[in-house]
Parts: structure tokens; sequence; C-alpha cells
């Protein structure tokens, strides 16, 4: 399985949602990066994605983007393609 990272924050209903959606789709292990307690990781991820917003989520080296992006990857069946890709 391609590993996950993901930009959150604490308090982002979002990005708890993102993570329990990829739980149930067999992932194990997400990198968790905070921004809220970290801002240079936040500049980091503004540069990578060009977004603000949390979730930014990563699988493999592929940007998704954020929940409503993961969700749509899914719904056109992409989602646990770009998860078992080798």
């Amino acid at each position: 399985m391609q590993p996950v990272k993901m930009y959150t924050t604490a308090v982002c209903p979002y990005c708890i949602r993102a993570k329990q959606f990829l739980h149930s789709k067999g992932v194990t292990e997400i990198e968790e990066i905070r921004v809220d307690s970290n801002p240079d990781e936040r500049q980091k991820m503004m540069s990578a994605t060009g977004r603000r917003t949390v979730p930014q989520i990563y699988i493999g080296s592929t940007h998704v983007g954020g929940h409503d992006d993961l969700i749509a990857l899914d719904a056109r069946g992409g989602l646990d393609a770009l998860l078992h890709q080798s």
C-alpha cells in the first residue's frame, strides 16, 4: 500500500473525516503533519500544493487534495488503484 501523508490541524473536522475514511479503505498508517503547531510546515504545504486549507492529502507522491477531493477520487473509482499502486 502506498504511504499516506496528510497536513492537518488539531480541530479540523474534515481532517478527522478524511482519516476515518482512509482507515475504512484499509490504510493503517498516516503520516500526519500538524500545520497549526508548526508554521514552517504550513508554508511548505502551501508552496507544494498552492492551497491554504487542510487537510491536504498525499498518497505516495500524488497530491490528492482535500477531503472533498478524496471522496470524489473514490467515487470515480481511482482511490483504491492509487492506494495499491506499485
